[in-house]
């Protein structure tokens, strides 16, 4: 739709709209935009990308707004700058375990339930859907779903007790607010993460406070 109203625009001689896309399948989460009041849409489940002009009636008025937070600055019309989730994941988003080739990063064995927990955390595309939706602009559940998947995992193990403490610290130093239950996150996220990650993150940073780093 957007890149219709654009080669109208272009044809009339008027300014385009600044929008952010790159894989429009869903996957990388660069389309995030609040459609009627909703991040990503209507649709359960979906990116903005995914969310076809089927979903709507005939004739409805579609207000396309960008994401709202002072974490995400608005850099034009409805691109924000998420730049933020950047710096968290690079405070401690990452292992530092030497895994060599492929095959050897698979010769750990993982429980069957342990390897699809990790997973379901990892689906997180870090679009910002749950911090527009948040009523305090918080950013616990990409947070959460980046601690709860190395954390699930024995390769995130060395620096399990730093990450969670980094990531909070970052995530707070970025201005995001504070997770008070209300859910939204979970209704918006097109990969469906559950706020069980919050929990995670939180009982991962009293356990972090608690036991000693050596």
């Amino acid at each position: 739709m957007l890149d219709q109203v654009n080669m109208q625009s272009a044809e009339n001689g008027q300014p385009e709209v600044a929008f952010e896309h790159d894989c429009r399948e869903g996957i990388c989460g660069t389309c995030s935009l609040v459609i009627n009041g909703v991040a990503h849409g209507p649709v359960s489940g979906a990116t903005t990308c995914q969310t076809y002009m089927r979903s709507f009636e005939d004739g409805s008025e579609i207000w396309i707004e960008p994401y709202r937070a002072k974490a995400f600055p608005i850099t034009k019309d409805v691109i924000v700058d998420r730049s933020a989730f950047d710096r968290i994941q690079q405070a401690g988003g990452f292992v530092s375990v030497n895994t060599g080739s492929a095959p050897d990063a698979n010769a750990i064995p993982i429980a069957k339930a342990v390897a699809e927990s990790a997973m379901d955390a990892a689906a997180s595309i870090g679009c910002g859907a749950c911090v527009t939706a948040c009523v305090n602009a918080s950013a616990s559940l990409f947070v959460g779903a980046e601690v709860a998947h190395l954390a699930t995992l024995p390769q995130g193990e060395p620096e399990r007790r730093n990450r969670v403490r980094k990531m909070i610290a970052q995530m707070d130093a970025e201005m995001f607010g504070s997770c008070s239950n209300h859910g939204e996150c979970e209704a918006v996220c097109p990969k469906n993460i559950s706020v069980s990650v919050i929990a995670r993150m939180n009982r991962e940073y009293l356990r972090s406070l608690a036991t000693s780093d050596t």
